[in-house]
């Protein structure tokens, strides 16, 4: 018997922007979802921070349907590529949402909180696929990542075991819905298990705490919102002492700063989890929830995860040396089926039976993975040394006039590349150029110091809080 993807579904609570659902009326708001997909095999999903979205998905994994989740900011030619990709046989939205053009050709299904049905027992096959989420097309179109039901249990159980997360625990975030952070870990989890979801709406301190006041025990947030709660919590002890009492409080989808780190646990007496994850393998590593919260590390294999670090002609590198970088490979368990319709793409991104993330980083003894960003954007060659942008970022982010810095490798004709910084630093500082780059050389080896160094703003960042350097050579 295949076992069920969402087995606590019944016994689960949703909210989503102040609209919940529970129990037997959750469970009847699926069911009724579910009907409504009655012959349909693949459907795109629309995924604004409303209910009909969570009830959206529950629905469609209830009935064996393929989602492709939307975002709801995507534009037109995305939203066409995606959906011209994928080939939905309808689209699921709230009555209110405002669909763009794009989907004009595809039929609407209205999700009804509202309405009611009976939720069905039988389990879809394991092996069906049940999303297919598009990557974010940085080195050309965005390919669709097809993710098995099967693969979506084996990661939401070993994250369970990793973090002690049971039916007990109630999930407050505030993450788009149409990302796997959001819609797997703190959507779908929750559901898994039989607890609760209390998604916030729009992002804001008071939001989180206020959920965290009341009963949600677990906060999955990214960098870019903890460093506001962080400094909410510093200028308000109601925040701070909301946030002190959640009994796990995560961070993904991008490096977290190690001040950030340090100053979290100095505010709000909370060691914050860090983990990591993408698309093509769900979540590969964690800070365990009784293990040690090293800043800048992101953890352990999680159950059903094996790693290694290769050089570039796929050898293994040797674990315990942290300053040795190279290429994150893994196997898992809830690794992706294909990229839909690219066989080459897929074949591509295997090497001898190992998934080839384009992450660079190290493992130490006690398999603890630190990462040193992409392949392609942050493991820069120069001259005749491999440095990773990410550490050098994190020297940079040590100074107390830094607020944030991005580091690339750009053309040099005698290194090979050059080490190129863009910062923004704290208003009214009277920071140097030069004090900056003694302050990075006082911390890491000489040939790591940055040769330029660009004042800006802000750095440009997409809806998870990642940062989009190539923006910044553009």
């Amino acid at each position: 018997m295949t076992p069920p993807l969402l087995p606590g579904l019944s016994r689960a609570s949703l909210e989503i922007a102040g609209e919940r659902l529970e129990g037997d009326a959750l469970a009847g708001a699926v069911g009724a979802v579910a009907a409504s997909l009655d012959g349909k095999t693949r459907v795109a999903l629309w995924c604004t921070s409303e209910l009909a979205t969570g009830l959206g998905i529950a629905g469609a994994l209830v009935a064996g349907v393929t989602v492709v989740p939307l975002n709801p900011a995507s534009g037109e030619t995305e939203v066409a590529h995606e959906t011209g990709d994928s080939a939905p046989e309808a689209v699921l939205a709230s009555a209110t949402a405002e669909l763009p053009a794009a989907l004009d050709w595809l039929p609407r299904i209205v999700v009804d909180p509202t309405a009611r049905a009976p939720l069905q027992t039988d389990e879809p096959d394991a092996d069906l696929p049940a999303l297919i989420v598009y990557t974010s097309g940085t080195t050309g179109l965005p390919k669709g990542v097809v993710l098995s039901r099967r693969a979506i249990a084996a990661n939401l159980a070993a994250l369970a075991e990793a973090w002690a997360w049971t039916e007990a625990d109630i999930v407050t975030q505030a993450l788009p819905l149409f990302h796997v952070h959001g819609l797997v870990l703190g959507l779908l989890g929750p559901l898994r298990l039989g607890g609760g979801v209390r998604h916030v709406g729009r992002f804001t301190p008071e939001a989180i705490a206020a959920a965290l006041a009341d009963d949600a025990t677990m906060l999955f947030a990214v960098p870019t919102m903890h460093g506001r709660l962080l400094a909410a919590a510093e200028a308000d002890s109601k925040i701070a002492d909301a946030l002190r009492g959640a009994r796990l409080i995560v961070s993904g989808s991008a490096a977290l700063p190690a001040r950030v780190h340090e100053a979290y646990t100095l505010a709000t007496g909370q060691q914050i989890v860090e983990r990591y994850g993408m698309s093509e393998a769900l979540m590969i590593a964690s800070a365990r929830h009784d293990g040690p919260r090293i800043p800048g590390a992101v953890g352990t294999a999680l159950p059903g995860v094996e790693l290694r670090i290769t050089d570039d002609a796929g050898e293994t590198l040797p674990v315990g040396d942290t300053d040795v970088i190279g290429n994150v490979e893994l196997r898992s368990a809830a690794l992706f089926d294909a990229y839909l319709g690219n066989p080459t793409a897929t074949a591509e991104a295997f090497r001898d039976g190992w998934f080839r993330t384009g992450d660079v980083g190290s493992l130490d003894h006690d398999g603890v993975l630190r990462l040193a960003g992409r392949s392609t954007t942050d493991l820069i060659k120069t001259g005749g040394y491999r440095v990773g942008a990410g550490e050098i970022e994190a020297a940079l982010l040590e100074h107390p006039d830094v607020v944030e810095a991005a580091v690339l490798g750009i053309p040099d004709d005698d290194l090979g590349e050059r080490i190129a910084a863009w910062v923004v630093v704290a208003p009214g500082s009277d920071l140097t150029d030069d004090v900056l780059v003694d302050h990075v050389a006082s911390q890491l080896a000489p040939h790591k110091r940055p040769r330029v160094i660009t004042r800006i703003d802000e750095l440009p960042r997409n809806a998870l809080g990642k940062v989009q350097k190539k923006r910044l050579v553009s």
